[in-house]
């Protein structure tokens, strides 16, 4: 059985995620960390939904049962708990957190002692723990204890202040940030007030419910309608656990991720930051990101759908920066995972030298056209099993369309993409695969 997904272990809290699978997981992880153990010590932080007082306190007891003492540090971005783990020398870190997820849902993320998120390996060997059961519990003087710390904001908040140049300063902006009711609902403001923004802050009274509710980077189009209200210079939505950005430009219009990364990635370049002049994306990246980094002598590299797949091509090549189209951005010079606030602060840095406005700083390529859809299968079939599939893969790329043809990592579902210089074509080769897929799959 197999126990993590893309991103750690996720469901829907009370029923997926229990109480008794989150004490379970804990003690497993528990006895795989304590064999390389140097501080016994594991960070637990969390988003703000209010399942995460269930699991937090589930975890803390299988922890402690088997012998490790806990740091508790509340509601804060997963980029924090990456951080932190390793500031604060732990041998591990844990954030409760859904993601973009609605407040039903709930998830645990794991980290190494260095911020990084685990490896496949690791996390099969911790599932094996996990199955076979068999614990190893503390008695007496051995149990461990657990501690809340409610101070360390702000060594996070320097931490992301120092990514930004120390010789500028946002004084001449006008900025709405929208934290989605959740974990960066302190953090952001506090950031961009005090590089001197005039700071205008939408949800950001989280009540354990409203997490990503119409808000944040699921919904940037409540973050649209107030920069044109307010008349800002730009605006950023985060995720409800704060590892993903969304801009707004200053006509209300969302930039497209992939046009961000080619803009923030010429940007590093230019200044000779862009470590081996490459990058690390994923496939779903538009094709027209990839051409464009290539006209100015940028190498890009592709992953897997998930900004753990992007970190693990940044260490094999050797990069700093790499990111999704979804707004996972990893600037790995500041942080071990993508990092929605100094995200916005580098797209701010980069901004204030364009010297232009933010439509026409992030819009620096044409998108090519996409097309794509999802189909329920009731088998997931490898594809080079499937008669004929090859063929028609080829005959799309024949007529010099590039696709994307994937299971789900979650659902029983077939994702297909198509991508082209022309969209009726693309669709006209996307229902021909749809038609194809389904004949064989059902």
């Amino acid at each position: 059985m197999k126990l993590f997904g893309t991103d750690g272990v996720r469901g829907k809290a009370g029923e997926v995620l229990t109480p008794f699978l989150a004490m379970k997981l804990a003690m497993s992880m528990g006895m795989y960390f304590r064999k390389n153990s140097k501080t016994n010590k594991i960070l637990v932080g969390k988003d703000t939904r209010k399942s995460g007082y269930m699991i937090e306190n589930s975890i803390v007891a299988g922890l402690t049962a088997v012998g490790y003492n806990v740091i508790q540090i509340g509601p804060m971005p997963t980029p924090a708990v990456a951080f932190l783990t390793e500031d604060m020398r732990c041998d591990a870190g844990i954030m409760i957190s859904a993601s973009h997820n609605p407040f039903y849902d709930n998830g645990i993320k794991l980290f190494d002692s260095k911020g990084n998120k685990l490896d496949v390996e690791v996390e099969k060997a911790i599932e094996k723990i996990y199955f076979e059961e068999n614990f190893e519990l503390k008695t007496g003087k051995e149990i461990g204890k657990s501690k809340r710390i409610d101070d360390v904001i702000g060594r996070y908040i320097a931490h992301i202040k120092s990514s930004f140049p120390k010789d500028k300063n946002l004084s001449k902006f006008r900025i709405v940030l929208d934290t989605a009711n959740g974990a960066s609902y302190k953090v952001a403001p506090i950031v961009f007030d005090e590089l001197g923004a005039d700071v205008i802050t939408l949800a950001d009274e989280p009540n354990g419910y409203n997490i990503n509710e119409t808000c944040g980077a699921m919904h940037p189009e409540n973050l649209a309608n107030k920069v044109r209200e307010y008349r800002a210079d730009i605006g950023f939505a985060f995720d409800g656990d704060a590892d993903r950005l969304v801009v707004v430009d200053e006509k209300g219009e969302i930039i497209d991720g992939d046009k961000l990364l080619g803009a923030l990635a010429l940007y590093l370049h230019n200044k000779g930051k862009l470590k081996n002049d490459a990058v690390a994306v994923t496939i779903m990246s538009n094709s027209a990101l990839v051409d464009f980094l290539a006209k100015h002598g940028i190498k890009t590299y592709k992953s897997k759908v998930g900004d753990k797949f992007v970190l693990e091509v940044m260490k094999e090549k050797d990069l700093n920066f790499g990111g999704e189209q979804s707004g996972h951005i990893i600037f790995g010079d500041f942080a071990k995972t993508g990092d929605g606030v100094v995200s916005a602060l580098q797209a701010m840095a980069y901004l204030i030298e364009s010297g232009k406005k933010a439509s026409e700083a992030f819009n620096l390529f044409e998108l090519y056209p996409q097309v794509q859809t999802n189909i329920n299968v009731i088998k997931k079939t490898p594809l080079e099993k499937i008669d004929g599939a090859q063929e028609k893969l080829d005959a799309v790329e024949k007529e010099g369309y590039n696709h994307i043809v994937r299971y789900s990592g979650t659902e029983n579902k077939l994702r297909l993409l198509v991508e082209g210089a022309n969209k009726q074509k693309a669709k006209e080769l996307l229902d021909d695969l749809v038609k194809f897929f389904k004949s064989k799959l059902g």
